[in-house]
């Protein structure tokens, strides 16, 4: 089986079901498994310019979107020349990632007969499905389902490590400039570990709001994961927004890996937000996913 990967959450899920060796395309964002932009087709690049702040991103989106123009840049001819088997892409967020829309369209241009996987989870448990679900139709349905039954059980002993334990309320900050609240999977992740999402909805979409808003949640304690950024941006723009945080401890999370992603390492998220919330009761992640900031 030929895949291309057109979600960088589609591409650790191939990777995490021991399948990196038959991808041939995918995006610039893709780095899990290590090395996949080395080794396959660079067909997905951004459209937005290099080297802006969350600020300067946002606003460029804004006006893209409101001028109807597209986030990213499929490569026609290079996905043809790949000849995939299988896609993978998803419909869930035009800012994310290349729309299933455009795919479509691009196999039609190139006289493609690959078969189109949509990755579109809203949940935690919709992110174990869509492995399921990659696994199958990519021949190996008993890899799917033993990487999902282990995911469960790290799920369940998180679930039981925390457990009957005060639930801290949570700020997650998906974005800085404005302020992002998080929807979709990440208030569940909270849940999952141990805390009470202050703000943000479960599967809804995220949703900008003012510096005032975020000081009226009430949080206890605020994560900064801006969607798309590992740690290092993470502690930067942490950094940058200190001040209108509420008060209270403020760590950092590669968010790129751990919490936006819809894949296998959002079991990682729940162990190192829980390690945060609940010290002691679950082992501290390895070194470069979370950092404390106050």
């Amino acid at each position: 089986m030929r895949i291309a990967s057109l979600l960088p959450a589609a591409t650790e899920i191939v990777g995490a079901l021991g399948l990196a060796d038959d991808l041939v395309a995918v995006t610039y964002e893709c780095d899990e498994p290590a090395g996949v932009r080395e080794r396959c087709a660079v067909v997905v690049d951004t459209a937005l310019p290099a080297g802006l702040d969350p600020a300067g991103v946002d606003a460029v989106v804004r006006d893209r979107a409101a001028r109807g123009l597209a986030m990213y840049e499929l490569d026609r001819a290079g996905l043809a020349a790949a000849a995939p088997d299988l896609i993978l892409t998803q419909d869930l967020c035009r800012v994310c990632a290349l729309p299933a829309g455009d795919v479509t369209a691009a196999l039609a241009a190139i006289g493609s007969a690959a078969g189109v996987v949509e990755v579109d989870p809203h949940s935690v448990e919709e992110v174990l499905a869509a492995i399921v679900t990659v696994a199958a139709r990519a021949g190996h349905a008993a890899a799917g389902v033993a990487l999902v039954a282990g995911l469960r059980d790290r799920l369940a002993s998180v679930a039981r490590s925390v457990g009957g334990r005060p639930r801290p309320r949570v700020l997650v900050l998906e974005w800085t400039d404005p302020p992002y609240l998080p929807g979709h999977w990440v208030p569940e992740l909270v849940r999952r570990a141990g805390g009470s999402a202050a703000g943000g909805t479960e599967g809804a979409r995220s949703v900008a709001v003012t510096w005032d808003d975020i000081a009226a949640l009430g949080a206890d304690l605020t994560v900064v994961a801006p969607c798309g950024f590992g740690l290092d941006d993470a502690v930067a723009q942490g950094r940058a927004v200190l001040d209108r945080l509420p008060a209270g401890p403020v760590v950092a999370i590669d968010s790129a890996s751990y919490v936006v992603r819809g894949g296998p390492r959002l079991v990682d998220g729940v162990e190192a937000l829980a390690s945060v919330l609940h010290p002691g009761a679950v082992p501290a992640p390895p070194p470069g996913r979370v950092s404390r900031l106050r």
